[in-house]
């Protein structure tokens, strides 16, 4: 019997723990942008995939992998190739 892919997506609070593992704070809340769309969400709102030999996180609009984490025997791999910092309003 094979899963379906709705049992295989969670939401990024699913990668609250290696994130905060790596980061030593909760990350789930701070905003990423997508570097495919610049679509802007909280980590912990993005779609995870978790069932792998990592975690990935995609875009919620165009499914970007933004973040990916690799925890090895070694130390923890960390790809956010696909993410961008907001920049904050400008103020005038």
């Amino acid at each position: 019997m094979t899963p379906k892919d709705d049992d295989l997506v969670l939401d990024g609070n699913a990668a609250a723990g290696a994130l905060s593992e790596i980061y030593g704070d909760d990350m789930t809340t701070v905003l990423a942008e997508c570097g495919g769309c610049g679509q802007v969400d909280q980590i912990g709102g993005l779609v995870a995939y978790v069932h792998a030999p990592g975690i990935v996180l995609r875009c919620t609009a165009c499914s970007t992998v933004m973040i990916r984490i690799v925890q090895t025997p070694r130390g923890n791999l960390v790809d956010v190739r696909g993410k961008r910092i907001p920049l904050p309003p400008a103020k005038i």
